[in-house]
C-alpha cells in the first residue's frame, strides 16, 4: 500500500508543476492598455457630448419652428406685419426664443414676402430657424368679393 501512495504521490507532484505557472501582465502590456484608454475615453465623452448637442438643438428647433409659424400665422391674420419689421421674445418654459419679422417685396408679383427669424442657444452657441411665406397686401386689406355666375 504505501508504494501505491508514494507512485500516486510522485505522479501528482510532477504534473502540478507542469501546470503551475506565474502569469503577469508585461510593462509593455500595461501601457499598451494604458495609452488605448487615453485614446478611448476622450473619444467616447465627446461623442457623449456631440450627441447630446444634436439632441438640444434638434429639441429647441422644433419649438423654434412652432413660435416661427405662430408668428407668421399671427401676423397674416391681424395683418400687423405691413406696419414694417417686427421683433419680441417669447419665453416657452424656461428657455427664451428672439424672433423678427420682416417683409420684402417678391419680385415678380404685387406680393410680399414675410419672413420669420427665431434665434436661440443651445450650450453656448447661438441658433436658428427661419420660415417664410407669401402675402398679398391688396387682398389682405380689402373686402373679399364675391362672384356672380352668369347663365
Amino acid at each position: 500500500m504505501t508504494s501505491d501512495k508514494r507512485g500516486v504521490r510522485g505522479k501528482n507532484s510532477r504534473h502540478s508543476s507542469l501546470v503551475t505557472h506565474n502569469s503577469a501582465f508585461t510593462l509593455a502590456e500595461v501601457l499598451a492598455a494604458l495609452l488605448f484608454l487615453a485614446i478611448v475615453i476622450p473619444t467616447a465623452v465627446e461623442a457623449l457630448h456631440v450627441a447630446s448637442l444634436a439632441g438640444e438643438v434638434a429639441a429647441r428647433k422644433g419649438v423654434a419652428a412652432r413660435i416661427a409659424d405662430r408668428v407668421l400665422s399671427e401676423s397674416l391674420v391681424t395683418t400687423n406685419w405691413t406696419s414694417g419689421n417686427q421683433s419680441g421674445t417669447i419665453t416657452e418654459g424656461f428657455l427664451d426664443f428672439k424672433w423678427k419679422l420682416t417683409s420684402a417685396t417678391w419680385p415678380s408679383d404685387p406680393m410680399q414676402l414675410l419672413a420669420a427669424e427665431v434665434t436661440f442657444s443651445a450650450q453656448g452657441k447661438e441658433y436658428s430657424v427661419s420660415l417664410s411665406t407669401l402675402a398679398n397686401q391688396q387682398t389682405t386689406t380689402q373686402p373679399a368679393t364675391t362672384m356672380n355666375s352668369q347663365k
